[in-house]
């Protein structure tokens, strides 16, 4: 009697587990749905292949996508504006019709700034309500490595045929900052506010970190991995600092993250497979989010690190593609949003939009 009652409740479980859902009856909520990516269509390039430089939202109703196209004339600079309905391509700016690229966009107050290298020379754009200027650099470099802006002050770093520049707006006009001794070369700048900027510098012993504290940049100590280098940095509000980078092992990336919230630093090495850590991003969810390589040619990846915890989403499946990788995330509203290139079978790589969550 015993192993008889033993089948048949076994079989009651299995015949549970194998049925569908039950809808939600009257005054009982259903479960909620989680969010999934979504294509937010984008008018091609001209002449693809195409390279995508950043994103940066306001908000749900105000994005923009930088980069640039290759003609036989060579670079043209790309420019895409979400109105939170839909992709535009912008070709009001001066020079948009010149050989040239686009870099790092930066929300400044109620202005857009994005860093622009008409033809060799660089300059800032600035879009306000009365349309787009341009702000020249003082000198021009041989290389325009990275660019950011916030009120009150910008800088661009670069070399030219002396050697390593920091040059430093601070709302009125331009100065040359110096670097610690032993610096060679700045990979990229990020800045809080105009008296905390962040830069990942090559030294003779590795990479550091170098911060500026509103009168001189000065190593910030940041216990890196051996070996390792830097790809991003995250500064937000509250005073965290997220610095994303890789060191090689087997031949292979291994990527990690050091962060610092409060005054100790801690590194983690999540498992987001053989990826340079390209972009990153707190989502609303309180999560760091990352595009990340995918193992699925027809569809993006994108991994949710929650402490030492990684998971992953795929945007949606795109027909005949053999490659969609999203290049610069960011947060738009309650929403996150990507900008990157798809290639389609036969074709070359041109540009693509997805979204996870709806406009809000």
């Amino acid at each position: 009697m015993k192993g008889l009652r033993a089948v048949v409740v076994c079989l009651v479980v299995a015949s549970t587990a194998v049925m569908p859902p039950v809808a939600a009856t009257a005054g009982t909520p259903a479960a909620p749905v989680a969010p999934s990516w979504s294509v937010l269509p984008v008018p091609p390039a001209a002449a693809p292949p195409v390279t995508v430089s950043d994103l940066a939202a306001r908000g749900p109703d105000e994005a923009w996508a930088t980069g640039y196209e290759r003609t036989d004339d060579g670079m043209r600079p790309l420019l895409y504006r979400w109105d939170g309905a839909e992709w535009s391509r912008d070709a009001s700016f001066p020079g948009a019709g010149e050989p040239g690229r686009l870099g790092r966009a930066q929300f400044v107050g109620e202005e857009v700034w994005i860093f622009h290298n008409r033809a060799g020379e660089g300059e800032i754009l600035r879009r306000t309500a009365g349309g787009w200027s341009a702000v020249p650099l003082p000198r021009t470099l041989w290389t325009y490595q990275d660019f950011t802006a916030v009120p009150g002050g910008a800088w661009v770093v670069g070399e030219d045929e002396t050697g390593l520049k920091v040059l430093h707006h601070d709302g009125s006009g331009w100065t040359e900052q110096s670097t610690p001794d032993g610096v060679g070369y700045l990979m990229g700048i990020t800045a809080r506010t105009a008296a905390d900027a962040w830069a990942w510098a090559d030294t003779a012993t590795g990479a550091a970190i170098l911060r500026w504290d509103g009168t001189a940049w000065r190593d910030a100590k940041v216990p890196l991995p051996p070996d390792g280098g830097v790809d991003a940095i995250l500064l937000e509000p509250s005073g965290r600092v997220t610095i994303g980078g890789s060191r090689y092992e087997d031949g292979a990336p291994r990527p990690y993250l050091t962060t610092r919230n409060g005054h100790a630093w801690r590194t983690t090495h999540p498992a987001l497979g053989a990826t340079h850590i390209k972009d990153m991003v707190r989502g609303p969810d309180g999560a760091l989010w990352l595009p990340v390589v995918s193992d699925r040619a027809f569809r993006s990846k994108y991994a949710r690190v929650d402490g030492p915890r990684a998971t992953f989403s795929y945007g949606p499946e795109r027909t005949n593609a053999i490659e969609v990788a999203p290049h610069a995330l960011t947060r738009a509203g309650s929403s996150l949003m990507s900008f990157g290139t798809v290639e389609i079978y036969g074709s070359k790589p041109n540009l693509t939009s997805e979204r996870l969550g709806g406009r809000s």
